[in-house]
């Protein structure tokens, strides 16, 4: 009898950290790995359609970042538009949606255009929904939620703010992924992680390449997701399902 096949997560979000430190061990500015990491980018976003991901979030840009040296904010931010006209057309031929998801009122005209326009030009693909968290934090997602409940005079209730949440078109994800060595998910998708896989990878964003990938899938598939439910419940369901399913 042969193994079932590997489950492939809807839904992928990573935290792209560590293009700093790729730069600095080869003695080149910070802004060339944060370069790299757009080309690291290009190349996940193309493995998760190979792979069957219906979705995939990244982290390109936390609230907290505003804090570091000025040259490298107005350079990630110099980056964010030029790289997002570069990469327009590959989006297209990739069948990749863009959408861009974070507080967008704190940026500039400039940098609001850009991410306008390549959310309309992408705005048909249907392969992969690519969220791109820039200028998010978790915490400012469950606060603007919540603040714009109370606006409308609605109830604030776990669906309601659920489903006002900056990736309330998307269902949450099955496998957060962080690179770089770090062991906390930084302010990122607080609500939405609640049962998220978390999986930890030492390589730098830049070098984390189709094979990281399939490494982070093939240990989300060794994880029992119980929902708090049991190990017997779990095991249980499934056979049910299996037994439907034939």
């Amino acid at each position: 009898m042969s193994a079932p096949p590997a489950a492939v997560p809807a839904h992928i979000a990573i935290v792209m950290d560590g293009n700093g430190r790729w730069a600095t061990r080869r003695f080149l500015p910070r802004l060339a790995g944060h370069r790299q990491g757009v080309e690291s980018l290009r190349r996940c976003a193309r493995a998760c359609v190979d792979r069957g991901v219906a979705v995939l979030t990244v982290f390109a840009f936390s609230s907290e970042n505003w804090n570091r040296p000025v040259d490298e904010v107005s350079g990630l931010l110099d980056l964010t538009g030029r790289a997002l006209a570069r990469e327009v057309p590959h989006l297209l031929k990739d069948g990749v949606r863009v959408h861009f998801v974070g507080n967008k009122g704190a940026l500039s005209e400039k940098v609001r255009q850009s991410l306008s326009a390549a959310e309309s030009a992408t705005a048909h693909n249907t392969r992969l929904i690519m969220n791109v968290c820039f200028n998010y934090g978790g915490r400012w997602d469950i606060a603007q939620a919540a603040a714009t409940l109370a606006a409308r005079g609605e109830p604030i209730t776990e669906a309601s703010l659920h489903t006002t949440m900056g990736l309330a078109h998307v269902p949450d994800p099955d496998l957060v992924i962080r690179t770089g060595g770090e062991m906390r998910i930084s302010n990122f998708l607080l609500w939405q992680a609640a049962y998220s896989e978390l999986y930890f990878s030492d390589r730098l964003w830049p070098d984390f390449d189709e094979a990281a990938l399939d490494e982070a899938i093939a240990a989300f598939n060794q994880r029992e997701r119980r929902f708090g439910r049991t190990s017997a419940q779990v095991v249980g369901a499934n056979a049910q399902a299996g037994v439907l399913g034939a």
